[in-house]
């Protein structure tokens, strides 16, 4: 299908008509779509009506709403809002974090509609900056996440796919109702992602540190590898980097900084040999716990993670150093909103306490753990630096990567012979 002339997806001509025969069968959850769909990141609202046809074919195209997000600094995801002529002006605007998306898509027909949105899109899209959303039925919602450009060098989306379906069953993640190409659709999660000022309130943060030894004490048996993703992760990445960057702009930014790259290869070498000798034990972890791929769930007292493309097992101590990074926030980065020494005793207590067993947790143990998360957060600011760098280069999202590769690296450095020096006392 097309609009405008231009095509929504990439699939055989006759592909379309009959996707709903590519249902695979599951016994362990819902069925999955597997589509032969490529979206074109430009025409995201396009290519999701064609998820659509196939995963909710009993929806009435003309009644869906559409969200895109811009929290997101790798992928671009949009949330389509089904509203039933039953749930029809039954929706408050009572979120003051975002407008209710008044806009409908508009035509007679499934096709018309297509047609409507793609003359428009911006007038029948809304753009927010959370992920509230005003619904009394999350089955009436579906979310489709489009990959960034060549972030499948950075990513292995078979396992992405895989921890996201183990996940989900292991009821730490959302349902995936469908793979196609370059992306996903998968269940809606009710609640709001966190903000630095929400992970600092008790009921919030309690919950994570939870949730988070839940997961590091999951089994994800003999088909996962049990080494620690961070060294071939890193290897991987430094790879990765141009010698130099085709914008001779970011070019001149980056190369005093960061090349040649083998300087930093060196110096995180030795960084990695001084962490290995900390014995951190190696779980199954997300690897990239920022404060959007936390959703806070007030009314059932509970937070789900969310997007699992660098989850892997690996060290503990990285898991947590790297949640805590994250307190300083992505929009408006501000690293003094780094835990105090007292802020990660208490949250770390509570981690260990569903970790181990309540009633078993030593003072050395908390401090023990404080010294490894700490110089941990070191090698989640390297591999967030080097991550940068690549999306600097490859990356169409509309975000200044090379700015946020020198500011994770300055904060790298101001941090390095602080938390080098922690010890702690057998």
């Amino acid at each position: 299908m097309t609009t405008q002339g231009k095509p929504c997806c990439e699939c055989p001509a006759s592909a379309c008509k009959d996707l709903t025969k590519l249902i695979v069968n599951s016994d362990s959850e819902r069925e999955i779509n597997k589509l032969p769909i490529t979206i074109d990141e430009n025409r995201v609202i396009e290519g999701a009506i064609e998820i659509l046809r196939v995963i909710r074919p009993h929806w009435d195209l003309e009644r869906v709403h559409f969200k895109m997000f811009t929290d997101g600094i790798t992928n671009k995801l949009v949330g389509c809002f089904y509203q039933s002529k039953e749930d029809e002006g039954q929706r408050g605007d009572n979120d003051t974090n975002h407008q209710q998306p008044t806009p409908q898509m508009n035509g007679n027909n499934h096709a018309g509609a297509t047609d409507a949105v793609s003359e428009s899109a911006n007038e029948n899209t809304e753009t927010v900056k959370t992920s509230i959303f005003d619904t009394t039925d999350p089955e009436n919602v579906v979310l489709v996440r489009v990959y960034g450009n060549k972030t499948d060098m950075l990513i292995d989306r078979k396992a992405e796919t895989r921890n996201i379906r183990l996940m989900h069953q292991h009821g730490f993640a959302p349902q995936l109702f469908a793979i196609f190409k370059n992306g996903l659709a998968y269940e809606f999660i009710p609640g709001e992602t966190l903000n630095p000022q929400k992970v600092r309130l008790p009921e919030v943060w309690r919950l994570v540190a939870v949730r988070m030894a839940q997961m590091h004490k999951i089994d994800c048996g003999p088909k996962v590898a049990k080494t620690p993703m961070l060294p071939s992760t890193m290897e991987k990445f430094f790879n990765l980097v141009p010698n130099v960057f085709s914008d001779p702009v970011k070019h001149e930014r980056l190369k005093d900084t960061f090349l040649p790259i083998q300087k930093l290869r060196d110096d995180f070498a030795d960084l990695l040999a001084r962490l290995e000798k900390l014995q951190s034990p190696v779980v199954f972890a997300h690897n990239d716990l920022l404060l959007t791929n936390i959703i806070y769930t007030e009314s059932l007292n509970r937070v789900t993670f969310i997007d699992y493309e660098y989850a892997a097992y690996n060290f503990q101590a990285f898991d947590i150093g790297n949640h805590f990074a994250e307190f300083a926030g992505v929009d408006e980065v501000d690293y003094s909103r780094y835990p105090s020494k007292e802020f990660q005793l208490n949250w770390l207590r509570v981690y260990l306490e569903e970790y181990q067993s309540p009633g078993q947790v030593t003072e050395k143990d908390v401090e023990r753990l404080y010294v490894a998360v700490n110089q941990f957060a070191l090698a989640a600011h390297y591999l967030w630096i080097v991550w940068g760098l690549i999306q600097a280069e490859y990356s169409t999202i509309d975000f200044n990567y090379a700015e946020y590769a020198l500011m994770r690296y300055k904060e790298y450095l101001a941090k390095r012979d602080q938390f080098l020096s922690l010890e702690y006392k057998d």
